[in-house]
């Protein structure tokens, strides 16, 4: 991918047709930059080793903590911290943008047999 090139995020998103499915639109210092759209509830699940950034740029996302609740919605972010158990639940149709190390597993410490994501995936 090169750098030097700009990013649309709505022509990104409009190439997205699976939920929960993340794909990888850039790459900076060991990082994936990805795109995903959700709907429903994930699978409960937590990163050993990586901490996650989600940030909303259409819809609302909830992320469910085992002790509380955090809503965002666009133009809003939150950083997982690696370890944390959550949930994220969108209950209508949420665009989001990830920030995570290259190779991260969609569902951290869980393989789900619906939601567990390919990795690399590129647009």
């Amino acid at each position: 991918m090169s750098t030097l090139q700009r990013i649309n995020l709505s022509e990104k998103f409009a190439q997205i047709t699976d939920h929960w499915r993340p794909c990888v639109v850039a790459e900076l210092n060991g990082q994936e930059v990805k795109v995903v759209k959700l709907l429903g509830e994930f699978t409960w699940h937590h990163h050993e080793q990586e901490d996650e950034l989600f940030l909303v740029v259409a819809g609302e996302l909830r992320i469910e903590f085992r002790e509380h609740v955090v809503t965002l919605g666009p133009g809003e972010c939150c950083v997982v911290a690696r370890g944390v158990e959550h949930r994220p639940v969108a209950e209508r149709e949420c665009h989001l943008l990830l920030f995570e190390p290259s190779g991260v597993r969609n569902t951290g410490n869980v393989e789900h047999p619906t939601l567990t994501a390919p990795g690399g995936v590129r647009l």
